[in-house]
């Protein structure tokens, strides 16, 4: 019986996950991940969360029992970074990430004696790197990406550096944070569990705001000020490393440094071609086929391989060609410079802004709004009204539909838009 019970904990926990848009498709594997990091009854309470934000005596109240007891099982997933805990204008509230970017990549973020990391290497790497559907569910199933590629800043010329938005510079989230972590980067520790790890640097992890306080607090990541912070930053481009982040413009949560080799979105990036798993930058690369002298660096530098070597010069393939830059760096003649795109490049202005386009590509935005545990305050209801109302009108169309909702659609008219 205690084994039935515990599986329909641990599927709770999977439906619950799959109730934001960055779920995780069920598989044997999901599930032994779960037991790893989750014992049954914390499957259990955590199956029963809200989606967004909520306090110690929300919690007690969906649980059913007191608030002491409530906030002691909060404070402990908090402690294993299962939970993220914040302070909101001197409120503490607890929020279950998603898996990624989230308590997947938290669990490997530091060396830890709790778990078993190397089953838990092994696992993600069955999970993420043969089996194909999270890191299509991940990637592919929204037109809205979770992460945007970040442009290495010392390749610009003058002209791009005076056009470029702040938004649009690492260096500028570094400085402008309240809060700033650095972790070992996830994807090398789990690549190093099976054997496979590169040589990049490891200790170069970025969190930043409420995310990174959360970790620093409870030992998943080391506080910096933004000046060490910077410093990595140069160091990873000087390891051509690609600065993958949250896509949005305002309180941006994570920057990874991210390989060919070893990361998932670059690693996708190469295995499915032009369905760009993140949004690339504005800029993309011209080569000055007078002044190259073909000699395969920018080649072998592009971590997706998205350059050809030809008889005569080197081709960009512009249709997966991120924007990084990695390729400017490599080359010692100045051969090849970074011009501004084209098509103008959409961003989320935040995180909220991003989940609400997310779940109305997916079908799924009655979740953030109808599901009992989801809104419990006026606020977070008008946060996500907040975003709709600035969609594109058919975005919006498509919202008022899966909720079905006449109030909305009242709202809308009534603001003309």
């Amino acid at each position: 019986m205690s084994h039935i019970v515990g599986k329909e904990a641990y599927k709770s926990l999977e439906e619950r996950l799959n109730k934001f848009p960055q779920g995780a498709p069920p598989s044997k594997t999901l599930y032994k991940i779960l037991q790893v990091l989750f014992s049954e009854r914390e499957a259990a309470l955590v199956a029963q969360l809200p989606i967004r934000p909520f306090t110690a005596k929300k919690a007690s109240k969906v649980w059913n029992m007191d608030e002491i007891s409530a906030r002691k099982v909060l404070d402990e997933l908090a402690s294993r970074a299962i939970l993220l805990d914040v302070d909101n204008n001197g409120t503490k509230e607890y929020v279950l990430p998603p898996p990624m970017a989230g308590f997947f990549e938290f669990s490997l973020m530091r060396v830890r004696g709790d778990i078993n990391q190397k089953v838990l290497g092994e696992l993600f790497y069955q999970y993420l790197n043969e089996e194909e559907d999270f890191v299509k569910e991940l990637f592919f199933s929204t037109e809205t990406r979770l992460g945007r590629v970040f442009v290495q800043e010392k390749v610009l010329t003058k002209d791009n550096e005076i056009h470029i938005l702040d938004f649009e510079r690492a260096s500028h989230i570094i400085k402008t944070s309240t809060h700033i972590g650095i972790s070992t980067c996830y994807c090398r520790h789990k690549m190093e569990h099976v054997g496979k790890a590169c040589n990049a640097p490891m200790d170069i992890c970025m969190t930043f705001n409420g995310v990174a306080d959360s970790l620093i607090r409870h030992g998943h990541a080391r506080r910096v000020d933004a000046s060490e912070c910077l410093e990595l930053l140069h160091e990873a481009y000087e390891n051509n490393l690609v600065q993958c982040g949250e896509n949005v413009k305002k309180g941006v949560t994570f920057i990874c440094n991210c390989c060919g080799c070893c990361c998932e979105a670059l690693v996708a990036a190469r295995k499915f071609g032009m369905l760009n798993p993140v949004n690339t930058t504005s800029y993309i690369p011209r080569v000055l086929n007078d002044s190259c002298v073909n000699c395969g660096k920018c080649v072998k530098a592009c971590p997706i391989e998205g350059i050809e070597r030809l008889p005569k010069g080197v081709k960009v393939n512009e249709d997966i060609c991120l924007g990084c830059g990695v390729c400017v760096r490599s080359c010692a003649f100045n051969s090849i410079l970074l011009e501004r795109r084209k098509e103008k490049i959409i961003t989320p202005v935040n995180s909220v802004h991003r989940v609400v386009m997310m779940a109305i590509e997916k079908g799924m935005l009655q979740n953030l709004i109808f599901d009992n545990n989801a809104l419990s305050s006026h606020r977070a209801m008008a946060a996500v009204l907040s975003s709709v109302l600035k969609l594109p009108p058919i975005k919006r169309a498509m919202a008022s539909k899966q909720m079905k909702s006449i109030y909305l659609e009242r709202i809308i008219e009534k603001l003309g838009m």
